[in-house]
């Protein structure tokens, strides 16, 4: 990671060091901190369902199969929307369980953070955004699903996975490389 990326995540979460906490409600209406996570690999997934670039990947089955994978292999999967009410990718209540159940989400909790505080700490920007978190509280990794920053399912095959590449790695006890990435998508609704 260079020195300028570095600069634009001071103050928030940085890669190579510890994770900030947060704590959000879940639309189950339960309280996760990151911190109840400890000892586990945690996937932080900042969502908008009606972003086309989300869409490409929900739509596609790629998401809910990742979302699988490192369930399975104990990871915490984290699903975060930081929509403000009244914008795009916002929604509570009914709606939002119908929502979920239609896109078929198989994450650990959907989390609301429709203040924008934890999406800004995270500096996430555009959704997807995706961050993973090592069994020891430290960012392993910040920025894009993967190498293509298109809206098209065909792509998907052909791409380079950079969440499946960082925790292959990680799991391995080899270096994460990269490490962060320029997220693509679309901007988060704060």
């Amino acid at each position: 990671m260079s020195s300028a990326d570095k600069e634009t995540h001071s103050g928030t979460a940085t890669v190579s060091e510890p994770a900030p906490d947060f704590t959000l409600t879940s639309t189950a209406g339960k309280t996760h901190s990151l911190s109840d996570f400890s000892g586990k690999y945690v996937i932080l997934e900042w969502i908008n369902f009606d972003c086309p670039f989300v869409k490409k990947h929900y739509r596609s089955g790629n998401m809910q199969e990742i979302q699988k994978k490192y369930r399975e292999e104990g990871a915490v999967w984290l699903t975060i929307c930081s929509s403000a009410p009244g914008k795009q990718g916002y929604f509570e209540g009914q709606a939002l369980d119908d929502r979920i159940e239609k896109e078929n989400w198989m994450g650990d909790a959907y989390l609301l953070d429709s203040d924008g505080k934890v999406g800004k700490m995270y500096a996430a920007k555009t959704t997807p955004h995706m961050y993973i978190i090592d069994p020891d509280g430290v960012l392993l990794y910040a920025g894009a699903i993967d190498d293509t920053p298109s809206t098209k399912q065909e792509d998907i095959p052909k791409s380079i996975n950079y969440v499946v590449e960082a925790m292959t790695a990680s799991m391995a006890g080899e270096e994460v490389d990269p490490s962060y990435t320029k997220a693509y998508g679309c901007s988060v609704k704060y």
